[in-house]
C-alpha cells in the first residue's frame, strides 16, 4: 500500500511541462476510455479500498496521480490550512488533463473542477471507516482526532449537489453509476 506524501517540497516552484511519461505510466496500469470521469470523495470514505479491490483497473487513485504529477507536495499537506486550496487547484489542473485522456479518477482533492459524482457516506459509516483504517492500514489522510476537518470537507463537497452533481453514499455506487452511464452511451452510439 502506498503512503501518500508527495515528492517535492511545497516551496519548490512548479512549471507546466509535458506530462506524457506520467500519463503513459497510468495508461499501462489502468484502462482508459473515450470519456474521463472524476469522483470526489472525502478522506476516509473508502476510495483506496475500492481502488485496490477492482476486478479490472478502470479507476485510478487521485493521490497517486497528483503525486506523480507533483500537484501534491511532500508532507502532510492536508493539515496546512490556507495552502490546501492552492494544492487542490493544482490537482484540478491535472484531473482536467487526465479526464481528456479518458481516465477515471477517484480522489479527495478539488477546488474548482466540477466532479462527475460525489460520495458522502452516512456520517456513522464514515467515522467507522476512518477508525478502521487507523487500526489496520493507515496510508495517510484523516484520523479520528481530525473529524472536525472531515466534517468541514464534507460540507464543502456538499456544495456540488446544488450544481447538479449526483451524490452517492458509497464509492462503489458512484463508480457503478458512471460506468453504467458510460457503457450505455457506447451501446446507444452503436445502434445509431
Amino acid at each position: 500500500m502506498a503512503v501518500h506524501f508527495g515528492t517535492l517540497d511545497f516551496k519548490t516552484p512548479l512549471i507546466f511541462a509535458d506530462g506524457t511519461s506520467v500519463y503513459e505510466k497510468f495508461a499501462k496500469e489502468s484502462i482508459s476510455h473515450k470519456k474521463g470521469f472524476f469522483i470526489l470523495a472525502p478522506s476516509g470514505s473508502g476510495k483506496t479500498y475500492f481502488i485496490e479491490h477492482q476486478r479490472e483497473k478502470h479507476w485510478i487513485d487521485g493521490d497517486s496521480l497528483w503525486e506523480a504529477a507533483n500537484a501534491h507536495p511532500k508532507g502532510r499537506w492536508w493539515l496546512w490550512g490556507d495552502l490546501i486550496d492552492e494544492i487542490d487547484s493544482r490537482s484540478d489542473s491535472i484531473t482536467r488533463e487526465v479526464k481528456k485522456l479518458g481516465f477515471w479518477i477517484i480522489g479527495a482533492s478539488n477546488n474548482w473542477l466540477k466532479p462527475d459524482a460525489i460520495v458522502l457516506p452516512h456520517w456513522s459509516t464514515h467515522k467507522r471507516y476512518i477508525k478502521e483504517r487507523e487500526l489496520a492500514n493507515y496510508d495517510s489522510g484523516a484520523t479520528s482526532d481530525r473529524l472536525s476537518q472531515v466534517l468541514g470537507h464534507r460540507k464543502w463537497i456538499r456544495q456540488w449537489i446544488k450544481k447538479r452533481v449526483p451524490c452517492f453514499d458509497s464509492v462503489q455506487r458512484a463508480a457503478d453509476f458512471l460506468a453504467n452511464s458510460y457503457f450505455a452511451s457506447l451501446n446507444s452510439d452503436k445502434s445509431t
